[in-house]
């Protein structure tokens, strides 16, 4: 199975993930989606918890990376603040699926342990990204950004999920326009 099979596995496994969870993936199906056998699938993926860890790590990784990025071509800590929500509203804007690790948080007692972990990771990434944008943005000092942050990325991702429970995009907007009311987001 060369490279581009693997990626192809990784993106479909992400979209049912964002779509039905961790619990929602099947090697059955996926195979059947990308066009091969389901065995072939285990050239790759020794089993579902490998798969499952693979997808939420280069989840965190693209998420990662888009952040950083984001923050290297505005150069403008409180527009990145503004811009953050806009990552969790693409999810959305995709056939109302969720965050891929917001998604298996709340599958995390019957995650495998590797899986916890890489969830757990994409909290890390967003919340040590934002606290170091709200500092640089001026909104807190060091010592409560860790705080503000884990709040707004609580938020946040709370958003996405209200508003999926009504397959309405327009309740997330209303949300992150209220948190940007009540100052928990920079205006």
């Amino acid at each position: 199975m060369s490279a581009n099979a693997k990626e192809t596995i990784l993106a479909a496994a992400r979209k049912t993930a964002q779509a039905h969870g961790y619990g929602g993936l099947s090697y059955r199906d996926l195979a059947a989606e990308v066009g091969i056998k389901a065995a072939s699938i285990y050239h790759h993926f020794a089993s579902k918890a490998d798969l499952g860890a693979a997808v939420a790590r280069r989840y965190r990784e693209d998420t990662a990376a888009e952040l950083d990025a984001m923050l290297a071509e505005t150069s403008d800590p409180v527009r990145c603040l503004h811009l953050y929500p806009g990552t969790f509203r693409r999810s959305l804007e995709d056939g109302n699926r969720l965050c891929l690790c917001s998604f298996m948080s709340a599958e995390y007692a019957n995650l495998p342990e590797v899986v916890q972990r890489e969830a757990q990771g994409f909290a890390d990434v967003n919340i040590a990204w934002l606290g170091k944008v709200l500092v640089m943005a001026g909104v807190v000092g060091p010592e409560e950004s860790e705080a503000r942050a884990r709040a707004i990325f609580a938020a946040v991702s709370g958003a996405q999920l209200f508003a999926r429970s009504r397959s309405d995009i327009t309740l997330f907007d209303t949300l992150i326009e209220s948190y940007r009311a009540s100052g928990l987001l920079p205006a």
